[in-house]
Formats: C-alpha cells, sequence, structure tokens
C-alpha cells in the first residue's frame, strides 16, 4: 500500500483561521501554521494535498501555504455538516487510494528524527489497513478528543487493535469500556489528530451522514463501524500534538516548538526570568524583552 494524497480539515466553524496563525517553527523562520501541518505532511512521502476550507476562505490559504502552494488543491465545504461530511469533500480527491489525514488545528512535534506522520505513514504500509495515530491521554481530557480502545498488537510496541471508539467519552463510559491494558491508571488512547484512512473509511462515513439518529456525524462515528470491517489499528507515536483551538493552545504550541528548536536557551532564560518576576510580584515589563539581543543570539 502507498500513501501518496493527504487531506487536511480547515473548515470547521471557529476554527477554520487557526491554520493561518503565525508561529515560529525550530530553526527561527516564521511561518503559518498551516505551512506547518503541510510540511508534517509533505514529510511523510505524499505527493498531492487536498485542504477542505470554507467557500470564501481560498485566497487566505493560497497565502498562507507559502512555496508549498503548488502541493495543494482546495476542496470546498459550502455548508457546515460537520466532520464526516467534509471528509467526503474530498472522496473524489482520493479516489481508490489510502490517503494521510490530518486535521487543521493540530500540530505536531516527534521525539525521534523521523515525523510524527512518517511514523504513521510506515505502520499502516507495513500492515496494509486503516492505522489512527493516538497518545496517551489523562482524563481530564476526555471531553477534547475520540478515544480508542484496544488490545496490544502482540511483538509490535504501541501498537493496538481497536475494539471500540468513542467519541469525547465521559469518564465514566470511558471505565467501562475504553481501558486499555498497559497504560497508567487514568490514561487513555487519544485520537491524535491523524490518521491513514482507506476507502473502507469513506463506505462507513457515507453511512454515518445517512443515519438520522446522528447529529453531526464525524470520523469517530465511521471508524466504529470500521471495527467490524477488518483489521483497524491504533499506532502510539513518538511524539506530542497541541491543539491549538485550546485556550493558550498556540502559545503552549509554540513554546514546545521553541524549546526544541535552536533558540532553546534563550527561551529557557526569558522564561526563569519571567517566572522569577511574577514569583516576587513584581510587574512586567515589556521592554525587558530585547529583541536585538534574540537577533544577535539567534545567529
Amino acid at each position: 500500500m502507498q500513501v501518496l494524497k493527504a487531506v487536511i480539515t480547515a473548515a470547521a466553524p471557529n476554527q477554520n483561521t487557526l491554520p493561518l496563525q503565525r508561529l515560529v517553527d525550530r530553526n527561527g523562520e516564521e511561518k503559518t501554521a498551516l505551512q506547518l501541518i503541510v510540511e508534517e505532511t509533505l514529510s511523510a512521502g505524499v505527493e498531492e494535498i487536498g485542504v477542505v476550507i470554507q467557500p470564501g476562505d481560498e485566497e487566505n490559504y493560497r497565502q498562507a501555504a507559502g512555496s508549498s502552494i503548488g502541493a495543494l488543491r482546495f476542496l470546498h465545504q459550502d455548508r457546515p455538516l460537520g466532520y464526516a461530511d467534509a471528509l467526503l469533500r474530498a472522496e473524489s480527491f482520493c479516489g481508490d487510494d489510502a490517503f494521510l489525514h490530518l486535521v487543521g488545528d493540530h500540530l505536531y512535534l516527534s521525539a525521534t528524527q523521523t515525523s510524527c506522520a512518517a511514523q504513521l505513514v510506515a505502520v499502516a504500509c507495513q500492515h496494509e489497513c486503516p492505522v489512527s495515530a493516538v497518545q496517551p491521554t489523562r482524563e481530564h481530557r476526555l471531553p477534547y478528543f475520540g478515544i480508542v480502545g484496544g488490545n496490544s498488537v502482540p511483538r509490535h510496541d504501541g501498537l493496538y487493535d481497536v475494539r471500540s471508539v468513542v467519541e469525547k467519552p465521559t469518564p465514566t463510559l470511558a471505565e467501562q469500556d475504553l481501558i486499555t491494558p498497559g497504560l497508567r491508571s487514568g490514561h487513555y488512547l487519544g485520537y491524535f489528530g491523524m490518521h491513514v484512512l482507506t476507502p473502507a473509511v469513506i463506505e462507513c462515513l457515507h453511512e454515518v451522514m445517512n443515519d438520522p439518529s446522528l447529529e453531526r456525524p464525524s470520523l469517530t462515528d465511521a471508524a466504529a463501524k470500521l471495527i467490524s470491517r477488518g483489521k483497524y489499528l491504533a499506532c502510539q507515536i513518538r511524539g506530542e500534538r497541541y491543539n491549538i483551538g485550546f485556550q493558550y493552545g498556540v502559545l503552549i504550541a509554540q513554546l514546545a516548538i521553541g524549546l526544541s528548536g535552536r533558540d532553546r536557551d534563550f527561551l529557557l532564560t526569558e522564561l526563569v526570568e519571567l517566572l522569577a518576576k511574577r514569583a516576587e510580584g513584581a510587574p512586567i515589563n515589556a521592554d525587558a524583552f530585547d529583541s536585538s539581543a534574540f537577533a544577535e543570539g539567534a545567529n
């Protein structure tokens, strides 16, 4: 199985501007979140990327894409019918091919030399089936993620056969149905915002869209149907995901990226000084941030 196409969903109401946010990458270069997500996608060997957006957003996204614009094709979700519908806007783009899917409000930071997306694609190609990236997630974050319950695949560390999946479960439901052996108490396998999907998933998406009991069908609803149709795996990624749609999400993502890059020492010094002043009760002096010193230290 090859994965040469990708789909980024970025049409959700009140979230469509998140990929346009500007950050600084590990090398000190200013980029949009969209550029960082596209770079993550291309790192996995993807050649074509469909970006699902709201009507009227295309020009802003073209400007935000930078030099990667040649790899992008924009797909429009005309009405806000939910996550499942957004993915179906890419059906003709993907055809009968497996594809990598990333959400437009997450940024990724690998703990290895291999990107998070490349880790996931390698597993999917090896096992030739749909694979969702997951990460151990604390109980208090259950309201923010789809949660997977599964069993470890023998001789494959961090790989799970998915037996259940629920969108944003309550703690009670999670404790009853979504416990994964081997995880620390109070932790569950939360979606990472990254999947390798197949035409079988597209069929499931159509089914949930036609289900009158579901008000706004999601990918999780389709994944729950996928479990009975063959092998469906979850892979624990060696890295972190940062939801920039959270309160302070962009700030936290920026700190994580910066502290993993060339300006780590500078940022640590600034943070220590900031924390020390707050501990003393002193007011923050904006002039204390010496941008010229930063520029000199970055060279």
